[in-house]
Formats: C-alpha cells, structure tokens, sequence
C-alpha cells in the first residue's frame, strides 16, 4: 500500500466529507444489505428471481437444494426485504422485491466482468 510521503491534512476535503457522512443506523443497514448479498448461494437465488419469478419447488431444482436450506435461504433474504412472495393456490412464489435489487446485482456483475 502506497502512503503519503509528508503528513499534511486537507481540512477542505475532511470538512466536506464529515459534513456529508450518514447516521451511523444507515451504515449499518447498508452493511447488512451487502452481507446478504456477500454469500454465493444467496447470489445464485437473486440471479433466478432477476430471470423469473419461481415457486419454491423450482428454485429447489435449479439451486440443487434442500427445502429447509432454501427456506433459511429465502426467509434470510426475506427479512432482509430482498425478496417477496405470493401464495398462489398451494405454491409459494418467490419474485425480487423491487427494482433496487436488480440494479444492485446488475451493478455488481458489470463491475466483477470489467477485470475479466
């Protein structure tokens, strides 16, 4: 890691940027959102439901998954109001919760293929 060679602050620039922090409950939100968004299988659920809604049934064949890890998945992503559901007749149906979402996972994967 490079470091400055002369200790000199820039009370413009540090004015500015405390001025501008967020509450510390903001942080703190963001963070939790990110974590859910940090583990690969939670990722490859996201990745479905940004294709298609789907039914619990058929998340269970693509993700190879056992419906109690899937449900832990879901109900984690859930509380996190990453994704909702709808009941339709005896199905349960899992879709993305909001266009926020998409442009989250949309933004991280241009990102991750700009250094392939």
């Amino acid at each position: 890691m490079e470091h400055c060679e002369i200790i000199e602050t820039h009370t413009t620039q540090i004015d500015d940027i405390k001025a501008k922090q967020l509450n510390e409950s903001v942080y703190a939100k963001m963070s939790l959102l990110l974590k859910m968004m940090s583990d690969p299988t939670r990722l490859k659920l996201l990745h479905a439901l940004f294709i298609h809604e789907c039914c619990v049934c058929d998340l269970q064949e693509i993700l190879d998954m056992s419906q109690s890890a899937l449900s832990h998945q879901l109900n984690t992503l859930k509380l996190a109001r990453l994704v909702t559901s709808r009941r339709s007749g005896k199905n349960v149906f899992y879709s993305l919760n909001d266009e926020h979402v998409k442009l989250l996972f949309d933004i991280s994967y241009q990102h991750v293929m700009e250094q392939v």
